[in-house]
């Protein structure tokens, strides 16, 4: 099973989270800046912890050089996904 998500980053947060759904897409919220590939590794990061999966189960599958990324995820279904994006989010 593999889930996926459209998210929005914002990085150079000053609070790292999901700060809710804009469209189709969850926005996204990191402290880390968009140089280097380090937002990227930060948004892998936060889905690896929050779903306790492996960072390598979580992939930039569209969008690395975007604030619009395609995010899949190895081994968590799409309802725990969504489940864990509505709960990260209040």
């Amino acid at each position: 099973m593999t889930a996926r998500v459209a998210v929005k980053v914002q990085p150079r947060a000053k609070a790292e989270g999901v700060a809710g759904r804009v469209g189709e897409e969850w926005k996204l919220r990191l402290a880390a800046p968009p140089l280097e590939g380090r937002a990227n590794e930060a948004c892998i990061e936060f889905f690896a912890r929050g779903l306790r999966v492996p960072r390598s189960a979580v992939r930039i599958a569209a969008g690395a050089a975007s604030r619009h990324k395609k995010i899949t995820i190895d081994g968590v279904d799409q309802e725990a996904l969504e489940r864990f994006l509505r709960e990260a989010s209040h």
